[in-house]
């Protein structure tokens, strides 16, 4: 029994807060949200919280934007309460993949190279290699009009054209995007030191969540962070429930996932392998397409791909198509949170994925429903009650970014 502990559940994971209640043996806190008509949120707290610890359970998922507000409405309302601290409990935090500019995936296109020597240019020792941004008898071009002479040996044709291309402020583009230049770089909003700045000025003492997409998003934040690991418990899923795991592959789908995986894969010491995606774009005839290579070997062996978050499953989709075609027998993605939005789900039962894992630190119960036996959900409850009545009793949590929950 803890003494002085309030646990408030909001309306995006009513499942998981029962859960984590039955854990640390109190009742759930009396909150009732609703909407008025024009949709705006009011929530109403029924049990006093006058100097009290208060945990706020809200995961980032469903309507995200509706769930945050509701969030800090409900922290915000704690606080006037007089409550000592309060905590805000976020398995899965939303807005975590935007604390930055988002990557430019244009670049210079990927075309067959000429299996006929060219001999239409005769180069000297003062030739450059032409500019991306120009083209003229090379078949380059310039969106404002500015031409290159096909050889530019000359410093002061060099010096001009650069000047040119500096007043007009053109940007190169990609031949067949369908993209007009008007000069202008736009403006990508970072909306991660915002989502930290309405926390905190809500009242948030406290943060707790898991597997942060980017783990710098902590820095965006003035008040503690606590990210906790999933990593514990998918390696406890590898070791208990892969037949000869040790003979099995850990596959990152991409090259941010890297580090997350390669940590699997030493601590199990199991074999690792990347999925390289090719961030410029190819043009072909059914429009633009991606390319992933695959750098590692899965013939003849179980391929486990891993993943901090699926969303749309089009990446993880597609690096199941790669590593089937590269000879794996069996292919199984096991990530911390699912949020499968969209057509997430009707991708995975046509992909040539065999299995999925994931947590429940988002709503999996519909998911499960379609996907059935190809889905199997691991539970954070555990973790994310030890971490509470540690934080509560002032204890460490570092044993929870190892050994999960004694699980």
């Amino acid at each position: 029994m803890v003494r002085n502990l309030v646990v408030f559940g909001g309306s995006s994971h009513p499942d998981l807060v029962e859960r984590i209640c039955n854990i640390l043996g109190v009742a759930k806190g009396g909150l009732q949200t609703s909407k008025f008509s024009n949709g705006e949120t009011s929530v109403s707290i029924k049990d006093s919280v006058r100097e009290k610890d208060v945990y706020v359970i809200q995961s980032g998922c469903g309507h995200v934007n509706d769930n945050f507000l509701e969030l800090l409405i409900t922290i915000s309302a704690c606080k006037t309460a007089s409550a000592r601290r309060v905590t805000a409990v976020m398995p899965y935090f939303p807005y975590s993949r935007q604390p930055d500019v988002p990557y430019n995936k244009h670049g210079a296109p990927l075309a067959k190279s000429s299996t006929t020597p060219r001999t239409d240019h005769h180069y000297t020792f003062e030739s450059v290699p032409p500019s991306p941004r120009a083209h003229s008898s090379l078949g380059h071009h310039l969106t404002n009009g500015i031409s290159v002479p096909p050889q530019r040996n000359s410093y002061f044709l060099d010096r001009d054209l650069d000047r040119k291309l500096k007043l007009k402020d053109q940007i190169w583009q990609p031949e067949g995007t369908g993209e007009i230049n008007t000069g202008y770089k736009e403006w990508v909003a970072q909306s991660g030191t915002l989502v930290a700045d309405l926390l905190t000025c809500a009242g948030a003492d406290h943060i707790i969540t898991m597997d942060l997409h980017d783990p710098q998003f902590q820095g965006f934040f003035d008040i503690p962070v606590d990210n906790l690991y999933g990593r514990p418990l998918l390696q406890h899923y590898i070791v208990s429930s892969i037949p000869n795991y040790q003979e099995a592959v850990i596959v990152s789908p991409d090259a941010g996932g890297a580090k997350r995986a390669t940590a699997i894969a030493d601590a199990l010491g199991m074999d690792f392998a990347l999925i390289h995606k090719e961030r410029r774009t190819k043009f072909t005839e059914k429009g633009p397409a991606a390319t992933m290579m695959l750098v590692g070997d899965v013939s003849n062996r179980v391929a486990l791909l891993i993943d901090d978050l699926v969303d749309t499953s089009n990446t993880i989709t597609r690096a199941a198509k790669l590593l089937k075609e590269r000879g794996a027998t069996h292919v199984c993605a096991i990530i911390t949170h699912g949020i499968f939005s969209g057509d997430a789900i009707q991708r995975i039962q046509a992909s040539a994925l065999d299995k999925v894992v994931t947590t429940n630190s988002a709503p999996q119960h519909e998911h499960k429903l379609a996907l059935g036996d190809k889905l199997e959900i691991l539970d954070v409850s555990k973790v994310f009650g030890e971490a509470i009545r540690r934080i509560h009793n002032g204890e460490s949590v570092s044993m929870l970014f190892d050994h999960g929950a004694g699980i």
